[in-house]
């Protein structure tokens, strides 16, 4: 007895093509949930430095002094702004600044 093999015939590729991506797509989320793909770990750790504003500093010459030295002063400006929800114009003596060292 002789057995033949069925051959399958692909009728509609862009129907094949859609079905096997959604396959993978559910394959994949599986098995990152099951191995605990899908918690988010941060690659640094959102660290900051706590500076009190005296009389006279700027936002400037508080990003040079303790901003890295290859990072650019205006960029860090901004880091300081973002983290601690302020303007650049906007701080005052006794002030307390967070200052992000994840850079």
């Amino acid at each position: 007895m002789e057995y033949r093999r069925k051959r399958y015939r692909i009728k509609n590729r862009f129907r094949f093509i859609t079905f096997a991506s959604i396959v993978m797509v559910i394959i994949l989320l599986i098995t990152s949930s099951v191995f605990g793909m899908d918690r988010v770990v941060s690659l640094s750790a959102s660290e900051y430095a706590e500076v009190r504003v005296q009389p006279g500093d700027t936002l400037w010459d508080i990003a040079r002094r303790y901003g890295p030295d290859d990072i650019d002063t205006r960029r860090m400006v901004y880091e300081i702004c973002r983290c601690n929800d302020i303007s650049a114009n906007s701080i005052h003596p006794g002030q307390v600044l967070l200052i992000p060292e994840y850079f």
